[in-house]
C-alpha cells in the first residue's frame, strides 16, 4: 500500500487523461502513438504529444496514428503501450510505484471489447483495475445529483463517441450511445471540401477549420477563412475560401445523429424522471460539446433548457478521480 497510487484515466480516442488522487489532473495528452515499424516487435518512438505533432509527416518507416477507434481499443498492444508511458509520467521515477486505476469506458462497449481495456491497463502495469462507463463518469465530474431520486440526463459527445444517460438514485435509467463524434466530423469536413472545391487537405486541417469557424446553429459573426491544400486536378498546392455556413453543411449529418440520439433517449425515459429532465435541463460535456450552437440546436430539438459543464474536456477525468478520492470502489 506504501508504493500505491490511485490514478483515474480517461481513454479517449482523441486525448488521454490521467487524474492522480490528491493532485487533479496530471496528464493530458493526445491518445496517439508513433511506431517505429523496422522493429519486431515495432518500438514506441513517441507518446503524445510529441506523437501526435508527427501525424503527416513521418517517413515510411514510422507510422503515428491512435490506437483507439470510435472510443474502443483498435489495436491492443499500442493502446499498452501508450497506457504505460503516461502512467509512468503520472507517478513519476519511482520504480516502486504500482497503480490502482479506474478507466473510462463507452456505455455500448462489447464485453470482448470491455475485457481489453482491463487487459490493456494491466499490461501497462496498473496492480488493480476498474472500469466505469463514461455516461456516469461524466455526470460524477459535473457534479450532478445522481444519488438523489430525481432524473439527471448527461451528454457526453466525445471524438468518437457520444453517449446520453439519465441517472437516478445512482444508477443508469436510459441510455444511448452512436460511435460518431468530432473525429466524422473532420472526416465530413474533408469529403466536403473534396467534393466542392476539389481539394484535398488533412485530418488537422479539418479539425482546425471546425474550430475557428464551425458550428451546428448560425450564430453572429461568422466569418470565412482561407485553407490550403492540395488541388486534385493538378497536384499543386491551392488557396480556398471557406465559410461557416458551409462547414455547417459539411457536418449537419453528424450533428443531426446526436440530436436524434438525445431525443430517441428522451422518448424512452420514464414520465416522472423526464419531468425532472424539463426542469433541471439537459449537461452536455465533451470536447464536441464545445462546437458553437450544439446547444442551442439540442435545446430547441429536444425543447428544454440545454447547458455544457463548466470543465467538458475534463469532466470524465474529474469524474474517475473523484470516485477513487470518496473511495466508491473501497480499494
Amino acid at each position: 500500500m506504501l508504493f500505491s497510487q490511485d490514478i483515474g484515466i480517461d481513454l479517449g480516442t482523441s486525448n488521454t487523461l490521467i487524474y492522480a488522487k490528491g493532485k487533479g489532473i496530471t496528464v493530458r495528452e493526445p491518445s496517439v502513438v508513433a511506431m517505429d515499424v523496422r522493429e519486431t516487435p515495432s518500438k514506441v518512438v513517441a507518446v503524445g504529444t510529441e506523437a501526435k505533432n508527427m501525424i503527416g509527416r513521418t517517413p515510411g518507416s514510422i507510422t503515428a496514428e491512435s490506437p483507439l477507434k470510435n472510443g474502443v481499443i483498435a489495436d491492443y498492444e499500442m493502446t499498452a503501450d501508450m497506457l504505460r508511458a503516461l502512467i509512468k509520467k503520472a507517478q513519476g521515477i519511482s520504480p516502486f510505484n504500482r497503480a490502482r486505476v479506474m478507466l473510462s469506458i463507452p456505455s455500448g462497449v462489447t464485453e470482448v471489447e470491455r475485457r481489453a481495456v482491463h487487459d490493456a491497463a494491466r499490461n501497462a502495469g496498473a496492480r488493480y483495475v476498474s472500469l466505469i462507463e463514461v455516461p456516469m463518469a461524466a455526470a460524477i465530474g459535473a457534479a450532478l445529483p445522481i444519488g438523489e431520486p430525481v432524473g439527471s440526463m448527461i451528454a457526453d459527445l466525445g471524438a468518437g463517441t457520444c453517449e446520453v444517460a439519465v441517472i437516478s438514485l445512482g444508477d443508469i435509467v436510459a441510455s444511448n450511445s452512436i460511435r460518431i463524434g468530432g473525429d466524422d466530423m473532420d472526416e465530413a469536413i474533408i469529403s466536403y471540401i473534396r467534393r466542392r472545391h476539389n481539394l484535398l487537405i488533412g485530418a488537422r486541417t479539418a479539425e482546425d477549420i471546425k474550430i475557428k469557424i464551425g458550428s451546428a446553429y448560425p450564430y453572429d459573426g461568422e466569418a470565412a477563412i482561407n485553407i490550403k491544400g492540395r488541388n486534385l486536378t493538378d497536384g499543386l498546392p491551392k488557396n480556398v475560401e471557406i465559410t461557416s455556413a458551409q462547414v455547417r453543411e459539411a457536418i449537419a449529418d453528424c450533428v443531426n445523429q446526436i440530436v436524434d440520439m438525445i431525443c430517441d433517449t428522451l422518448e424512452k425515459t420514464p414520465p416522472e424522471l423526464a419531468a425532472d429532465i424539463l426542469d433541471r435541463g439537459i449537461t452536455l460535456s465533451g470536447g464536441t460539446a464545445l462546437l458553437r450552437g450544439i446547444d442551442k440546436l439540442i435545446s430547441h430539438a429536444a425543447k428544454m433548457p440545454v447547458k455544457v459543464c463548466s470543465e467538458p474536456l475534463d469532466c470524465v477525468a474529474i469524474g474517475t478521480g473523484r470516485c477513487l478520492e470518496k473511495n466508491i470502489l473501497g480499494l
